[in-house]
């Protein structure tokens, strides 16, 4: 049961994996610092807040807004960190209020990813102050606990900081005021008045795939979890977004009951509480009314969310769920119906009268019998669940924006540019053995968490045909270049670059719509000189990053660095690379990620194995992804083996240089 705290009061933590809700009468800014033992602030890189929203461990929003969710994951924090303070301003400047008594008393609430809530706090008691620390986590004995703070500050976040040991204090409360004053115009106004009983925290869909779990983890070759993202606002947790453990832990026919069973007739249900639960932000579209004893009519955006984005975001994570679910709860029918018929013909024959005559044989038959019946049963409603998730599909399908859209969706020669990064990217889809019709999503969360491995590995696909090496080599690097197009083409323009790596030239014919159209950074490095140039280049970048952000002198970087991603496709590994460049690999693709260099590797993994054991943390640190179907990617609810299928351009089509050149175009009126 939740707690209701009182200020002072504590309350243990039993889930490492949380978030903070926040539901305020007007835009408030939500912020958070990391505090030693002592609680003192170690520097500004200790505060994340608008400007700088994702620490270790920890993401707040980028703007004000009524609601807020902050992503906390504690196991993540670093050893340093026994503290984490919630706080929350009153914008300055506009038309808003200027203290705290002039609104209604804030409230927050401690909820695992499933949204169930742990603790929760009504802020009351404020007058003057336009600061206060909400509430703290903090840790004692190894456990973690929350405790109700609300201590107010009438000299707002400058007030507030320094009282908490920060140096910086005014510096950075007037960063943050600045970061918010750009932003205020998209700030999200208060979601409408909830009924007395309705549910204070906002509901929504939380994955952990990732159909990449920063939420699901893939973890390589077989076995390998499916993306599960980890926040609800940033890269993660993968169905992009693969990560930490999902906390569903009641099985299969805990969700969803035997198919056998009364208890199992009916729809799909789609309100479960990862949905819909709650008032919505925004009104979500209506379907038109079902007639009698018929399921409801699928709408696309039916999930809750601030956006349209974010809502089919949202239900392309819910059906990934059910479908997760009821496929658990057909097999686990089946299941029961094998192990019963088994006891059933093991004690009608364990006499050994009966297994002579018809006692035996009737013993048989009606067991038999029995087994197809429930089997038909379980096969019935598995049957009505995927029609209603077929009808869902076929609503969502189109009106995906590019992001989220396949390449064969008519949105996509309508493209434009885009002036803000989606909420996720699509890699193409996942699919079960029982409904390979029925396709859903993999989406990943940006910006990347992790590189990418695309397996040119393996010459027998997944249906038994046989693929020679060298065309299964051409359709990884298609899918590579597959993919880099699609994320040029959902960054803002000059927001994202692309560098490639190709030592022996053996990918110009797979590069050239990248090439031709003027995509690229630079052309593709050749030959051992080459090779050398790029690496040293980007990883002098992260590490100019990584010093910047650690000192907090962002504005301190060099004037001709390049701020935007920056991806580098490599191809053909290992041959080429000797031990240096493989360390400066494996050393980006550690710690790239977090400052903006992503790798995509284009690799046979058993080639890579021949160069010793040292290459397998870099095939280990890259979520895998096969140019042909393959099933190696499992959901985070039930460990289903999905089988996932890349987002492949249809052939003869243009689409792809068509949207590169609009990339290109774009970035130069950019520049």
């Amino acid at each position: 049961m939740a707690a209701e705290l009182v200020r002072g009061q504590n309350h243990p933590l039993s889930q490492m994996r949380l978030e903070i809700r926040v539901a305020a009468g007007k835009p408030v800014v939500a912020a958070a610092t990391l505090g030693d033992e002592h609680g003192r602030i170690h520097g500004v890189a200790w505060v994340a807040h608008p400007g700088t929203p994702t620490l270790p461990g920890l993401e707040v929003s980028k703007q004000a807004a009524a609601d807020h969710r902050l992503a906390v994951d504690l196991d993540a924090m670093p050893e340093a960190v026994h503290r984490v303070s919630v706080l929350l301003a009153l914008p300055l400047g506009g038309d808003g209020p200027a203290r705290f008594g002039a609104v209604a008393a804030p409230f927050v609430a401690v909820t695992g990813l499933d949204g169930t809530e742990v603790a929760s706090y009504t802020i009351t008691g404020l007058d003057a102050e336009s600061a206060v620390v909400a509430l703290e986590l903090y840790r004692r004995q190894g456990a973690w606990k929350v405790r109700a703070v609300g201590q107010g500050y009438a000299g707002g976040l400058a007030e507030l900081l320094t009282d908490q040991g920060l140096p910086q204090a005014t510096h950075l409360a007037g960063s943050i005021n600045e970061a918010v004053a750009h932003g205020l115009a998209r700030s999200v106004a208060a979601p409408p008045p909830r009924t007395p009983d309705a549910d204070r925290t906002r509901q929504t869909a939380t994955p952990a795939l990732g159909p990449e779990g920063s939420g699901s983890t893939t973890q390589g070759a077989s076995g390998a979890v499916a993306p599960q993202p980890t926040s609800p606002y940033g890269a993660q947790g993968t169905p992009g977004g693969v990560a930490p453990q999902s906390g569903y832990d009641g099985g299969a026919a805990a969700v969803n009951p035997p198919a056998g069973d009364q208890h199992a007739a009916g729809p799909i249900d789609y309100s479960h509480p990862r949905r819909q639960t709650g008032a919505p932000p925004q009104p979500a579209p209506t379907a038109p009314p079902a007639p009698p004893g018929q399921p409801a009519r699928p709408v696309a955006g039916d999930a809750t969310g601030w956006s349209m984005e974010e809502r089919l975001y949202n239900q392309v994570w819910g059906m990934f769920e059910d479908l997760a679910r009821t496929m658990a709860a057909y097999r686990s029918a089946v299941d029961f119906a094998d192990s019963r018929m088994d006891k059933e013909l093991d004690q009608a024959l364990s006499d050994p009268r009966s297994r002579i005559g018809g006692q035996g044989d009737a013993a048989r038959e009606a067991a038999q019998a029995k087994h197809a019946q429930l089997v038909d049963q379980a096969r019935a409603a598995l049957d009505r669940d995927l029609a209603q998730l077929t009808a869902e599909c076929e609503v969502v399908e189109p009106a995906l924006p590019p992001a989220f859209a396949g390449w064969d969706n008519p949105v996509w020669h309508g493209y434009r540019v885009p002036m803000e990064i989606p909420m996720a990217l699509r890699l193409g889809d996942l699919h079960l053995p029982e409904s390979p019709e029925l396709r859903i999503p993999m989406l990943v969360r940006l910006p990347l968490e992790r590189g990418l491995w695309i397996d040119s590995g393996g010459a027998e696909s997944l249906d038994g045909s046989f693929t020679d090496s060298h065309e299964l080599r051409r359709l990884a690097l298609d899918t590579a270049v597959a993919h880099a197009a699609r994320l040029l083409a959902v960054y803002p323009a000059g927001e994202f670059a692309v560098h490639v790596i190709d030592p022996a030239g053996s990918a110009a014919q797979a590069l050239v719509p990248l090439v031709h159209t003027g995509v690229l950074a630079a052309p593709p490095a050749v030959g051992a000189a080459g090779v050398t140039d790029v690496l040293t280049r980007l990883t002098q970048r992260v590490d100019l990053v990584q010093m910047a952000v650690r000192g907090g002198a962002a504005d301190a970087l060099p004037p001709g660095l390049d701020t935007a991603e920056q991806l580098l496709i490599v191809n053909d590994f290992p041959h080429g690379f000797d031990d240096r460049a493989v360390t400066q690999l494996r050393y980006l693709a550690d710690e790239g990620p977090a400052v903006g260099v992503h790798l995509m590797m284009v690799a046979d993994r058993e080639d890579a194995a021949g160069y010793g054991p040292l290459l397998d943390p870099l095939w280990r640190s890259l979520m895998r992804l096969t140019p042909l179907p393959d099933d190696h990617l499992a959901d985070p609810w039930v460990g289903h083996a999905w089988t996932y299928e890349p987002s492949h351009v249809p052939p003869g089509s243009h689409v792809l240089r068509q949207v590169l050149t609009e990339v290109a175009t774009a970035r130069t009126k950019h520049r």
